[in-house]
Parts: C-alpha cells; structure tokens; sequence
C-alpha cells in the first residue's frame, strides 16, 4: 500500500495498473492513487481512468506522480481546476476537481491518444 493512502479504502478499477484508494471526508469523497514508479503513458491511463470516476464537484482525484503531468493537464483544465505539491523526492500530489458548472467530459485512457505526440 502506498504511504500516501495509509487509511484509506482500497478498491479495483478495471484497466488500471496501480491501486486505487477511496475516502469520504464530510461531502467529499477522495479517489486516489499512486503512478510514481510508472513509466509513460501508465500514470496518464490511470489519471484518465480516475477522471472518469468522478461524477460531480463533491468528488476529488488524488494522483501521486513522479513529476508534473503535462501532459495530462491540457486534456482536463477545461473542466477541472487542479492544485499541485511537491513532494520529497522529486515526487508531485496533484488533486484535481471538477470545476463548478462543468460537466466530467469522459477521458480516452487508450495508449494510442496519450502516446501520440504527447509530452509527458
């Protein structure tokens, strides 16, 4: 289990190459999961696999990643606002919520979509 989400629920998410963990504070429930040690695209393809949980404004995406995604960011900042910390060892936490008014616009979490020409 990841450090990052000592206390939290684990549960599976079909394609994905990593844990994903879930908590519930108050209204808001965390999803969150740690692509450190992936290589690219794997920490995009569980990103967008995340992203597409999220249902609306009271649900939040934790992502633990070895440096900052670039280029997961263009895909999502029309509707998602994001916060990102560093972290020791180089290592990023970016939470990432829906922005009000803004409906969750499904994420194509196929290697071809996020390979293809994409910086990461």
């Amino acid at each position: 289990m990841s450090k990052y989400f000592e206390n939290w629920e684990k549960f599976s998410v079909d394609g994905s190459s990593v844990d994903f963990f879930k908590k519930i504070d108050g209204d808001t429930t965390y999803i969150g999961f740690d692509s450190s040690s992936l290589t690219p695209p794997e920490p995009m393809l569980n990103a967008s696999l995340a992203i597409n949980l999220v249902k609306d404004t009271s649900t939040k995406i934790m992502m633990i990643n070895h440096k900052f995604p670039v280029g997961l960011i263009p895909k999502i900042e029309g509707s998602f606002n994001y916060t990102n910390e560093e972290l020791d060892g180089g290592k990023v936490k970016l939470v990432f919520s829906l922005k009000e008014g803004k409906e969750v616009e499904k994420i194509d979490g196929s290697c071809g979509s996020f390979a293809s020409g994409m910086s990461y």
